[in-house]
């Protein structure tokens, strides 16, 4: 095939073997193509775009083999190519201005944010619908430097697929620790038996609860999301143990949290 090919045959090079007509029939093709992957993008969800709208990366990917393919391809006129380029230029820009006008065209192209958190309770219908496992949630709060879930007022999924989150300035109330990652160390299940005291957080949603005057885990009724698993919510699951004096002057070293002030993720669970 290469033997064929004559060197800067400028018709060849420009226009092909190919009628004029078939210029329109690109740019139909450009057209339908493009819409198309716009369409796909759309509806694999925020959590791939990687910082990028849906529309930032269809155009992307169309520049990216329009161009690519007449750079070393004989058989591929630049002509074509060039009105490839143009059109898909041209389409990101007439959606662009839509996208500005209408608010219809901005919600179907780039979606609308998701909130995922509010007041320390994680939704699980929001985490479903954004393609997000709570694992995926807490290495994204944890990046941002939360601890627990109580610290998060609001978090918002964005359109680009960032998360946007919102915390206590200060005095944080106890929530669902999120380090350190329960893949390395799940939090403590608080068992059936086990005496109550202090707050609780739903495994589940992180929802917290004060079980007051009840003495036993097990007579804890199931959360609103189902789950009937429950940890020792915490301030700060990262607090290191504390050292309390006992009677004549020995030091009594107690677990990490059980220091009676809601800190780490067996705060108040000490035994009797």
């Amino acid at each position: 095939m290469s033997a064929e090919v004559v060197p800067f045959d400028w018709a060849r090079i420009f226009l092909g073997d190919t009628p004029p007509l078939f210029l329109l029939e690109i740019i139909f093709r450009t057209t339908v193509i493009f819409g198309w992957l716009l369409l796909l993008l759309r509806f694999t969800g925020k959590r791939g775009l990687a910082q990028l709208s849906p529309l930032e990366l269809a155009i992307v990917i169309g520049l990216g083999s329009a161009a690519g393919d007449p750079m070393f391809y004989p058989e591929v006129p630049l002509l074509h190519a060039m009105l490839v380029l143009a059109v898909v230029v041209s389409l990101q820009t007439l959606l662009a201005r839509l996208v500005i006008r209408s608010e219809r065209v901005e919600t179907f192209v780039e979606g609308v944010p998701v909130e995922l958190v509010r007041d320390g309770v994680l939704s699980g219908r929001a985490l479903e619908a954004s393609n997000l496992s709570r694992e995926d949630l807490f290495e994204r709060l944890r990046a941002q430097g939360v601890r627990q879930l109580g610290e998060v007022q609001r978090a918002y999924f964005e359109q680009d697929g960032n998360l946007t989150v919102f915390t206590h300035a200060q005095h944080a109330p106890p929530g669902l620790p999120v380090v350190p990652p329960w893949d390395l160390e799940p939090p403590r299940v608080v068992q059936p038996g086990e005496p109550v005291r202090g707050p609780l957080a739903c495994l589940g949603c992180g929802t917290t609860r004060d079980p007051s005057g009840q003495q036993d885990a097990g007579t804890l009724s199931a959360c609103g999301c189902g789950s009937d698993r429950f940890t020792p919510a915490t301030t700060d699951p990262l607090a290191p143990p504390t050292t309390v004096s006992g009677a004549g002057g020995d030091a009594d070293d107690r677990a990490p949290g059980q220091d009676g002030g809601g800190r780490g993720p067996l705060a108040g669970l000490g035994p009797d």
